[in-house]
């Protein structure tokens, strides 16, 4: 994020830093979402993500403005802010669309699962980076290239992904999958989907995305994951793999 912050300085761009999948992080000496180098952080709170509301998400801003206009355009364009109308205000019930908005809003239930979710998010985190400590030490011995640690940054460890070195990816998954282990394969390449295909997109335009999906295999990692059942999955990854 600061190399990225630095390049665009000059040019006056707004930078949205994705990280739906880094809630409970850290980079540098900032949590994740502090937009220690952005304008505004896009945050999901999908089922499987570090916190839920069982659907939906969050943008996070330090900006007044963006924070004006995120709330705005969340509630269909529609404020009942007198400084943000044209004309006199007909009475305490008045509102006004001043702008095209959308219906982003999480709803009442949604918002109050998301806040007490909110409340166990750094069990929840501990949990996943010991997980991925176990994973890392139990797997080195295996034909596998593990994820990278960096000094900088704490990963809330949303998925925990191997690559294969040897083995056909394939026939991993299905050996894995035949002994009760829920492995999954995260993500396929956004340029390869049709969709992105019809603009003009092929394979071969990012061949370093396109070898990590080919080898890519995601492993179980969940705040309620037993120790015993993350020792299943090392000794099955390690039966398929010798």
């Amino acid at each position: 994020m600061q190399a990225i912050a630095e390049v665009i300085a000059p040019y006056e761009v707004v930078l949205i830093e994705d990280a739906a999948h880094a809630l409970g992080g850290q980079y540098q000496t900032e949590k994740i979402g502090s937009c220690q180098y952005s304008d505004m952080a896009v945050l999901s709170f999908h089922p499987v993500k570090s916190i839920t509301s069982a659907e939906g998400g969050a943008v996070l801003t330090n900006s007044s403005d963006y924070a004006e206009k995120i709330i705005l355009h969340a509630k269909h364009g529609v404020t009942r802010d007198p400084n943000l109308m044209q004309g006199e205000s007909h009475g305490p019930w008045y509102y006004q669309q001043v702008a095209l908005g959308y219906n982003y809003r999480l709803s009442d239930v949604h918002a109050a699962l998301g806040l007490s979710q909110l409340k166990k998010l750094d069990s929840f985190i501990a949990k996943r980076v010991e997980l991925a400590r176990v994973y890392q030490q139990a797997l080195a011995h295996l034909p596998l290239r593990l994820p990278s640690v960096k000094e900088c940054a704490n990963s809330a460890w949303h998925l925990y992904m191997v690559e294969l070195k040897h083995h056909n990816r394939l026939d991993v998954y299905q050996k894995l999958h035949e002994m009760g282990v829920g492995v999954n394969v995260h993500y396929i390449p956004i340029h390869l989907q049709p969709y992105y295909q019809n603009l003009g997109f092929k394979d071969g335009d990012f061949p370093n995305s396109e070898l990590f999906y080919e080898h890519a295999l995601t492993l179980p990692l969940y705040p309620t994951l037993t120790n015993t059942e993350q020792q299943s999955v090392i000794d099955a990854l390690t039966q398929v793999l010798s």
